[in-house]
């Protein structure tokens, strides 16, 4: 772990209210007389295994995801070793509850949970001292820097600053997933109010009582935050985490290249996503130029997933008039077709020819899509009908339905499987458990963005990268689909097993590495073994020694 030289340590109490370098009850007795601790603890010196057990326990006696998910935080805030330590161990079952569907439910009680802070506010009333503001934050090198507005939160919408669970959330996964050391990680909320009206009437609320700024306020107060950032922290990648469709792609598009920093809704989700269609078309055998993909949404997630379709059929020798024809969108507004007025900027490509549906099961029996993808956070739009429909119409239908939190997906895995008569092959963005229908079992894949981000983000830490590219991101889906076994086919999962996400990860960062050695883009010589440079930059959770 970072800055654990024994002149550097606090001493006593205080030492044990550090959670980077507390080791609890696993301090030694030569550790406990050095350090000032004999007496603080109980006498017994316990191996970090025998802490996690006690976790364990005390993890799955809470009656509630939620009531898991504070005992988490807590564990978080005292002891980060063991929490990573434990989340490592045991990823399949945490986490969902440190990240979705149980962090969605964490932020909408936000200010009636809050005990302590962690991570940076930037609100509308630190305009012209944000510089002053980062430079509070007790690490002096963050290198990964996950920053929301709260706008857009999951499928749940304007959460204001009770958004920061999620920023909290992503870098956790960026530790436990990735091997970022904690220590260099650092989420951040710009406060710039809520039109949430139950926010503004909570008398608990604790971000900004007023609501949303869209003016140049806003765009004065992302600059800063920007500028200070640069002159702050200059090795960190900055994620975009959760901003409103109206901010996402113009801030991604205006401040790409001026930073190494991407946007997780747009590029994250579109190479998790084209990663699980990968894997579907290994089950049908068929080939991704001869999909149609009819969307249900048309925001950051769909646009961004039909983007990198787009890109790899491109790669594969389409033109991107040609590519673009094998995504449609459904909306707000029906059918995105080319006669609609009033199309944004993002969603023009995506406009074809075609007569004007306003229902979603008109328009899946009037395209025949191989594949349907669920992104708006519309529950239970992929209906029985809509189901049978693209199961009579093709005989391995693929249903993503990839909303989060669980509350807003399309459809269950249950309902997907059971409606085609176990010939869907479908994905979530929050998981399901698993389903027998007659004699099969089928495990649904996780289509999240925690088997993308974290790869990336590894790698551009350990290459330095200047950017973060498209091609990384498209690269890192190809690493992704790779990776799924055949026996994973066999149960219909399109991704491979969360225990395995740590090594999937490194795979993904030497691959995003590589690309930034060959582009020019990285701040440091390539390494002669790409792969074990990746693994030499992976934090693990091992205890130091003191004495």
């Amino acid at each position: 772990m970072a800055d654990t030289h024994q002149e550097e340590l606090a001493r006593g109490v205080k030492l044990l209210h550090d959670p980077v370098r507390n080791k609890g009850t696993a301090f030694t007795e030569a550790e406990r007389d050095h350090l000032g601790l004999r007496g603080l603890l109980p006498p017994r010196v316990c191996t970090a295994a025998e802490q996690e057990l006690r976790v364990i326990g005390n993890l799955r006696s809470k009656a509630t995801d939620l009531e898991r998910y504070l005992f988490l935080v807590s564990l978080q805030d005292r002891n980060e070793t063991l929490f990573y330590r434990v989340v490592i161990n045991h990823i399949e079952e945490i986490m969902p509850l440190i990240y979705t569907p149980t962090v969605g439910k964490a932020c909408q009680e936000f200010s009636h949970i809050y005990r302590r802070p962690r991570g940076i506010y930037i609100s509308l009333r630190d305009k012209g001292q944000v510089r002053e503001v980062l430079g509070n934050w007790p690490h002096s090198n963050p290198r990964v820097i996950v920053v929301t507005d709260g706008e857009r939160i999951l499928g749940l919408g304007d959460l204001g600053a009770a958004g920061m669970g999620i920023p909290i959330g992503k870098l956790s996964l960026y530790t436990a997933c990735a091997g970022i050391d904690p220590t260099l990680c650092l989420p951040v909320t710009l406060d710039v109010g809520t039109n949430n009206e139950s926010l503004l009437n909570d008398p608990l609320y604790l971000g900004l009582e007023q609501r949303r700024e869209r003016g140049p306020a806003y765009d004065e107060l992302v600059e800063e935050f920007v500028s200070a950032v640069q002159e702050t922290f200059p090795q960190a990648m900055v994620q975009l985490e959760d901003f409103g469709n109206l901010n996402a792609f113009r801030l991604l598009q205006q401040y790409r290249e001026r930073l190494c920093l991407f946007d997780d809704d747009i590029q994250g989700t579109g190479a998790v996503a084209l990663a699980g269609l990968l894997g579907a078309l290994r089950i049908t055998g068929a080939d991704l130029a001869d999909q149609r993909v009819l969307f249900y949404g048309a925001g950051q997630a769909g646009i961004g997933i039909g983007n990198t379709i787009v890109a790899a059929l491109v790669a594969q020798g389409l033109n991107p008039e040609q590519a673009r024809q094998r995504c449609w969108y459904f909306d707000s507004g029906g059918l995105l077709v080319s006669g609609r007025t009033a199309i944004p900027e993002q969603k023009k490509p995506f406009a074809h020819d075609h007569s004007a549906a306003e229902d979603f099961l008109e328009a899946v029996r009037s395209l025949q899509p191989t594949a349907i993808i669920g992104c708006a956070g519309q529950p239970g739009v992929f209906s029985e009908a809509v189901v049978r429909a693209m199961a009579a119409q093709q005989s391995r239908p693929i249903v993503f339905a990839l909303s989060n939190p669980t509350s807003k997906a399309e459809c269950t895995a249950e309902q997907a499987y059971r409606w085609s008569d176990g010939q869907a092959i479908f994905a979530s963005g929050s998981p399901f458990e698993p389903v027998e229908l007659g004699n099969h079992r089928f495990e649904p894949g996780q289509g999240n963005n925690a088997y993308i981000f974290p790869g990336v983000g590894l790698g551009a830490v350990a290459s330095r990268t200047r950017q973060v590219t498209d091609e990384m991101f498209l690269a890192a889906a190809r690493v992704l689909a790779e990776q799924v076994s055949d026996d994973d086919l066999a149960l219909g999962r399109v991704y491979p097993r969360l225990d395995r996400i740590r090594e999937v990860s490194a795979l993904i960062g030497e691959r995003v590495a590589a690309i930034a050695y060959r582009d020019g883009l990285a701040q440091r010589e390539p390494p002669e073994d790409g792969l074990e440079d990746i693994r030499q930059h992976m934090f693990e959770p091992v205890y130091p020694h003191y004495a």
